[in-house]
């Protein structure tokens, strides 16, 4: 037995070298991303704003977070500068990134702005409302107007080609109350409501819009963290979805197709696949905050269950080994979870009030 047991840490500790994965951490209340490479706490990048609400995203050598006070930041993820930095509005809630632009969705001033690589502003969009959900498809870039229940399809007209020149294509009235994210898949931009019982598929390649019944139960809860639907979860041949107001996860086949609801532990925030596509991750708010749950994705039932010490803001699997980041707001640390034996594998300290979990994949 101890035999096996020296075998089996030996194993988790090879996979640790061998995965050599850097994650930067937002630190939510300290205006800062911590680094985790190969498994060990290591840095502290200071100087990021609000990051309530941050987001770190990568393409290729560059590294962007956006604040929720409105900064986009450019930084390089392996020396862990800072390169530039600019404001878009005094609230900012969601970013992609083109060849050749970046675009931010904008709350407080009602706008879409585009900016070089570099953060110079090339164009602002007004659109009279908050915006979300922005995404990118072949030249298009698509959002939704949460106050006008619309979705924007803006077209570049230099198809890509030195600067963006992004023009109204076409636009989708009526399509769901209130809008507040979206996902892409494939050719479908994917948006969820957080009143209507319904969501939203537009078809990029066809620009044709058509409603998605959800079947949840008439007495819905109130609504204590938003589900990002960004975080749904597509694998395989299904698709699963956090209910908004409900302790359930709803899931589709690839048509669209209503499958089956999940019945969960408490309302949903988050689902994260597995790189495997084998297991779900589901994080919950509210009295469930400090809990995970795996849900097997073949028979569609829970499998494991995880209570930490405090809130769980996020999670996010290792590409490279076996192992489920957990990032543990109130407790100051990121839990690992060993994702083929299923126990709690150890504990990152000092990572400050933790919540998004992002890898950066070219890591060194």
């Amino acid at each position: 037995m101890k035999l096996l047991n020296l075998l089996l840490i030996v194993s988790i500790a090879s996979s640790w070298v061998l995965a050599k994965e850097k994650f930067f951490v937002v630190e939510r209340e300290s205006e800062s991303l911590a680094t985790i490479y190969n498994g060990v706490k290591r840095t502290n990048i200071e100087g990021m704003h609000n990051m309530n609400h941050g987001v770190v995203k990568f393409d290729g050598k560059d590294g962007y977070v956006i604040s929720r006070d409105g900064f986009v930041v450019k930084f390089d993820p392996d020396s862990e500068k800072i390169l530039a930095e600019y404001k878009t509005s005094k609230s900012a809630i969601g970013f992609v990134i083109g060849a050749n632009y970046v675009a931010v969705a904008n709350y407080d001033d009602k706008s879409v702005d585009i900016l070089d690589r570099d953060l110079k502003p090339l164009e602002k969009i007004q659109t009279n409302s908050k915006n979300v959900g922005i995404k990118t498809y072949e030249n298009y870039l698509i959002f939704s107007q949460m106050d006008n229940d619309t979705i924007s399809v803006y077209k570049d007209m230099n198809e890509g080609k030195n600067k963006p020149n992004f023009k109204l294509f076409k636009e989708f009235k009526d399509v769901g109350e209130l809008p507040f994210d979206a996902m892409i898949k494939d050719e479908k931009y994917i948006v969820g409501f957080f009143t209507s019982k319904h969501f939203g598929v537009l078809d990029l390649k066809k620009m044709e819009y058509k409603k998605i019944d959800v079947f949840l139960d008439e007495n819905r809860q109130m609504v204590l963290k938003v589900p990002h639907f960004g975080f749904w979860s597509i694998g395989g041949d299904k698709i699963f979805v956090p209910a908004v107001g409900d302790n359930k996860v709803m899931v589709y086949d690839n048509d669209f197709k209503f499958v089956k609801n999940i019945q969960t532990q408490g309302l949903p925030v988050f689902t994260s696949l597995s790189p495997d596509k084998k297991y779900l991750a589901v994080t919950y708010s509210g009295k469930d905050f400090p809990t995970i749950q795996i849900i097997d994705t073949t028979t569609l039932e829970i499998v494991h269950t995880f209570n930490f010490d405090g809130k769980v803001l996020h999670v996010r699997w290792s590409e490279n080994s076996p192992q489920l980041y957990v990032s543990v707001n109130d407790t100051n640390k990121i839990a690992v979870i060993h994702t083929k034996e299923w126990f709690l594998n150890r504990e990152i300290f000092n990572v400050k009030k933790p919540s998004g979990i992002f890898i950066y994949e070219d890591g060194k």
